[in-house]
């Protein structure tokens, strides 16, 4: 029932909680930063080269049952990231004023939890492991294919948003995908923790639309989902 949502508080990568009641679903946690996919065998692929600048339309995750239209967020007047509605359980949103999604530097996907009576779009995060695909359509017409790096519970009390947020290695397209975790707290009505899962960009399909005549494209001049 409801979600402990994560906000973006203006210039932190901080997070806060809504006070809605939730599901009492859990998400395992050990300490204050949990791994919770297992790394594979084999290793991770190299990164790909940043992809020109293009807002993100839609975000696929196979592995996590996640098909989904990307709408662009901002920060309302406490300076907080405005999240997708209650009515909108199944969008993901997108910080706009941060990197967009294939781009150089840590681009930022938020999605719900669940609402009162049922999963929401990133129920299915923490379930995600080391190695897996994630998907995002770019309103150039290109796909950027991102591989998990490692996926975290993030206890609220003790976060680092700096190490959370930051881009982990130069030059690199980055992507973190964040919904609430931990335990549900009935005494606060509120989640204990995010799931943060990190992801880079190893590589891309489609080919770019180059409109003749449009300076710049189509990726600036309109809201994408």
């Amino acid at each position: 029932m409801g979600v402990a949502w994560a906000v973006l508080l203006l210039g932190l990568w901080m997070w806060g909680r809504d006070s809605t009641e939730g599901t009492g679903g859990s998400v395992p946690m050990t300490g204050d930063v949990a791994a919770v996919g297992r790394p594979p065998a084999h290793p991770l692929p190299p990164a790909h080269a940043p992809l020109p600048s293009a807002r993100p339309k839609s975000v696929e995750i196979e592995a996590a049952r996640v098909r989904a239209p990307v709408v662009a967020s901002g920060l309302d007047s406490a300076g907080a990231l405005k999240p997708p509605s209650y009515k909108q359980a199944g969008t993901v949103g997108w910080y706009r004023a941060g990197p967009e999604p294939g781009s150089a530097g840590a681009a930022l996907l938020v999605g719900h939890l669940d609402t009162r009576s049922k999963p929401a779009v990133f129920h299915g995060l923490s379930h995600l492991k080391r190695g897996e695909t994630v998907r995002i359509a770019r309103t150039d017409g290109t796909t950027a294919e991102f591989t998990v790096e490692n996926v975290e519970v993030v206890a609220t009390e003790r976060f680092d948003a700096r190490r959370v947020y930051g881009a982990r290695a130069r030059n690199r397209a980055e992507l973190r995908l964040i919904t609430c975790g931990g335990r549900f707290d009935k005494a606060t009505r509120s989640y204990t923790a995010n799931v943060v899962v990190s992801a880079y960009l190893t590589g891309t399909s489609g080919q770019p639309r180059h409109p003749v005549g449009a300076a710049g494209g189509d990726s600036g001049r309109h809201d994408s989902g």
